[in-house]
């Protein structure tokens, strides 16, 4: 009789200090780094695309009229429906929902810096390694900021759980605020495994230079397998 699969895990949460983005611990003060901007030229280039052929056909139209040509049909039929329709009519509220939406979103727009998978890192000025410093110095004196994908810090932190010894296979899903690491054991105890990961990973975000460090969370497990009664 071949009995259930059964899972074992060992889980660990931990962060820098007691709380993300502190840093404490580590010898490093606390950076305050902020987020880089995105350009958004595509919204930008659709939004001044869209004005340019509005304002260039109703400039041609009130034109046409002037020179004593007749309005455009579209035109005298959107000002018969507004002229008829009140205020609290169904096509009006919803077109004048939709427009207020399109403007919350263009402020929302301008006023947040976008780029969420970028993470910032350290610069030379806070505490960055020597061979950073080093390299900030051939630069002239011009500030540079840098940053790392979410994806590849997630691809880097996994090539570094895999060296640990009993793990299978590991995925680590870098977020803003927090790291979560999930490995697969095949032999070891599930606690040693965890510890040895947990110190792997702390030392791969410190290497990382991130200027505010994710809080840590380290899961392992291992399926037993099944057997026969």
């Amino acid at each position: 009789m071949n009995t259930d699969q059964k899972m074992r895990q060992s889980t660990s949460a931990s962060a820098y200090g007691g709380r993300a983005g502190t840093d404490a611990g580590d010898g490093d003060p606390p950076v305050r780094a902020k987020r880089f901007w995105s350009a958004r030229r595509a919204p930008a280039g659709i939004v001044a695309l869209a004005v340019f052929a509005v304002s260039g056909l109703l400039l041609y139209d009130v034109a046409a009229v002037r020179s004593g040509r007749p309005a455009m049909r579209w035109r005298e039929w959107l000002a018969g429906q507004l002229a008829a329709r009140p205020l609290d009519d169904p096509w009006i509220m919803s077109g004048a929902a939709l427009l207020a939406a399109l403007g919350v979103w263009m402020v929302v727009l301008a006023l947040t810096p976008g780029l969420r998978g970028l993470l910032p890192m350290r610069s030379p000025g806070a505490g960055a390694e020597k061979g950073v410093e080093d390299a900030e110095a051939g630069v002239a004196g011009v500030a540079v900021r840098a940053g790392i994908d979410r994806t590849s810090a997630g691809l880097v932190l996994r090539d570094r759980a895999m060296e640990v010894p009993g793990v299978r296979s590991a995925r680590v899903d870098v977020g803003r605020r927090r790291i979560r690491a999930r490995a697969l054991a095949h032999f070891r105890d599930l606690d040693e495994v965890r510890a040895d990961l947990d110190t792997a990973l702390h030392e791969g975000i410190h290497q990382l230079g991130l200027a505010r460090r994710p809080a840590l969370s380290v899961r392992v497990r291992r399926s037993a397998t099944k057997s026969k009664g």
